[in-house]
């Protein structure tokens, strides 16, 4: 759905295990949003580096994150090595970054990897930021991860939504499985853009979509049904977490699954809200995978299989 972008944008869709990147070019400034996980890094290099040729620019400017978890900043730091761009992340997240804090950063937390990186520049909400061609107003998305930001462009109506809303529903309620708020932060966000005249919105994962109302219902509904029985978002963000991982892995030894579960501490927060014993849990959850469709296990090897 390009057509649906005016001139000087350009969206790199990648799928799951990297979020979307959207390249900006105008005569003053090139800018990224979002930068994909650490394992694509050099095909993201190699995307915006041939973007940049077909479009005759020389630079990469700023790159932007809308939210610091793996999928959306992994390239972050091979990036800004090979295009000596500034780095700008959510304004909450500044002490984090410049301390590298594992207890703050989700890397950890989360069972996943991100290469340490500088940063640059904040986005602040309420604040405008020259993206390309064009300025987008920087606003506050707390829910899927509590200092995300999304972008909006008011004159040609676009949403840069992150993993706030998706054309299905929205990314997993993460703070909700280590006992901070996330159901009525994500209620909301979606609140918010629904005040917003928009005509396409460009999601973290996924192709650009007009139909902001279907979506917006789709989220809603979504909501709903975990906010009713918090358990049933404990299990799908479990869920979440290893097939994310298992994209990555492609296939893997059942007991070294395990044992990534026992050891990832969001997963071990979420087997204590299920009130699972953790041998019970780390066998239940791979299962889960295969009953969903989205696993099979062959011998003693979990595979992943595309969605």
């Amino acid at each position: 759905m390009d057509h649906k972008l005016p001139p000087g944008i350009e969206v790199f869709e990648r799928g799951w295990l990297s979020a979307n990147n959207i390249l900006h070019f105008g005569e003053q400034d090139t800018s990224l949003v979002d930068s994909g996980y650490w394992s694509h890094q050099n095909l993201t290099v190699d995307l915006v580096r041939l973007s940049l040729q077909r479009h005759g620019m020389k630079a990469l400017n700023k790159l932007i994150n809308t939210h610091l978890h793996s999928d959306h900043c992994g390239g972050n730091a091979a990036l800004a090595k090979t295009f000596d761009c500034q780095v700008y992340i959510p304004f909450a997240e500044q002490a984090a970054v410049s301390n590298w804090d594992s207890a703050l950063l989700s890397y950890e937390n989360l069972g996943q990897e991100c290469p340490r990186f500088t940063y640059q520049g904040l986005l602040i909400p309420g604040d405008e930021i020259l993206l390309g061609r064009y300025n987008w107003k920087i606003l506050a998305a707390p829910g899927h991860d509590p200092h995300s930001v999304m972008l909006y462009q008011a004159d040609y109506r676009i949403l840069i939504s992150g993993d706030a809303l998706w054309e299905d529903g929205f990314g997993a309620i993460f703070p909700e499985i280590w006992g901070e708020p996330g159901f009525e932060e994500v209620a909301q966000t979606l609140d918010l853009i629904e005040t917003l005249a928009i005509d396409c919105v460009i999601p973290g994962h996924g192709a650009p979509f007009s139909d902001v109302t279907k979506a917006l219902a789709t989220a809603r509904s979504r909501l709903d049904y975990l906010a009713s029985d918090p358990s049933r978002n404990t299990r799908q963000s479990a869920k979440v977490l290893l097939k994310y991982r298992l994209l990555e892995w492609r296939n893997r030894n059942i007991l070294d699954v395990r044992n990534w579960i026992a050891s990832t501490p969001a997963l071990i927060g979420a087997a204590k809200m299920l009130n699972m014993e953790m041998s019970e849990f780390a066998q239940w959850l791979p299962m889960a995978l295969v009953k969903s469709g989205v696993a099979k296990i062959e011998g003693d090897q979990l595979i992943d299989i595309a969605g």
